[in-house]
């Protein structure tokens, strides 16, 4: 139950001469599709610094075949998030 709470920062979303660090790509450990991915689709997420610092945002589509997911964020998550732990909050 705990793994379906919580997911890892793979990458900022990433264009062919740009970055965009307002999205970022999501994997979830019990989401292995893309038909799997359609329930998390929507749900708020938040990304804390382990101070009091936190980014809130939003899934808003399936990335890719493998079940990773793409999240607005509402400010662009810094770059030590990269690899770190995101929560599902609503």
């Amino acid at each position: 139950m705990l793994s379906d709470l919580f997911g890892i920062v793979v990458n900022y979303r990433l264009g062919p001469r740009e970055q965009y660090p307002r999205e970022c790509i999501l994997r979830f450990p019990n989401i292995k599709s893309r038909s799997e991915t359609g329930q998390l689709i929507g749900r708020k997420v938040a990304w804390t610094d382990g101070k009091k610092n936190t980014i809130v945002g939003v899934i808003v589509a399936p990335h890719g075949n493998k079940g990773l997911v793409r999240a607005r964020f509402r400010r662009g998550l810094p770059g030590q998030a990269l690899g770190t732990l995101v929560k599902i909050v609503g």
